[in-house]
């Protein structure tokens, strides 16, 4: 099998990796979003154009308040600090969840990094945030009044997304967690034990390595 042409990740254990360390959670989460950026850098290299990241959920709400707050916080920073970067190595942003309960000038800024790298095409990032499979494929349903799947999906939240073609969780745990519900129907799934901040570009590696090892059939024999 070649590589994937699209891969989305679980960027799942900054937390446990900031407690392990006897840091707070706030330094798991920089940590994690420094990783971001790393494998991204990657992802160009080993051929993918598509990068999905899971980086807020609509569940995470429920942490606690100096969490979010600090997430918020942390979000607006680093879009502002690192879109001119990121346009000038010719990525392409898009964020894909819900706006409600987002503050308006987070959301100006997600707008702004959108609207500078939209004609960027080494790489596309999209970043889940305030992001639920489910929530998506209902806020997808209130405006359908089509018959098919390809219809269907001009209502999600990134039309032009492809499938992925492979999913990497990390941290250890084993399950979907409410992401890309409809897209990955038919995605490969790779479960890696190392906390998001310490994947590196070997575990990645790796991780592409185990895909490539895989047969697709997409419910066919072949």
């Amino acid at each position: 099998m070649s590589a994937p042409r699209s891969v989305a990740i679980i960027t799942d254990g900054n937390g446990r990796w900031a407690a392990a360390r006897g840091l707070p959670v706030e330094a798991g989460h920089e940590a994690g979003a420094d990783n971001v950026k790393a494998r991204l850098r990657d992802a160009v290299e080993f051929g993918i154009s598509e990068l999905t990241v899971f980086s807020f959920s609509t569940e995470n709400w429920g942490r606690p308040e100096a969490e979010v707050r600090a997430l918020m916080e942390m979000f607006d920073r680093r879009i502002q600090k690192e879109t001119p970067e990121l346009d000038a190595e010719g990525v392409r942003m898009r964020f894909i969840g819900r706006r409600q309960g987002v503050e308006a000038s987070l959301i100006e800024r997600m707008a702004w990094a959108q609207e500078k790298t939209a004609d960027n095409d080494r790489i596309d990032l999209f970043i889940a945030f305030n992001y639920g499979g489910r929530a998506e494929i209902l806020d997808a349903a209130k405006t359908f009044a089509g018959d098919t799947e390809e219809e269907f999906r001009r209502h999600l939240y990134a039309p032009e997304m492809s499938d992925p073609d492979l999913v990497i969780r990390t941290s250890g745990e084993q399950r979907m967690s409410n992401y890309l519900l409809w897209q990955t129907a038919y995605s490969e799934l790779v479960f890696r034990d190392e906390l998001w901040p310490d994947f590196d570009r070997d575990a990645f590696a790796e991780s592409l390595e185990e895909f490539a090892g895989r047969k697709r059939r997409f419910g066919g024999r072949q």
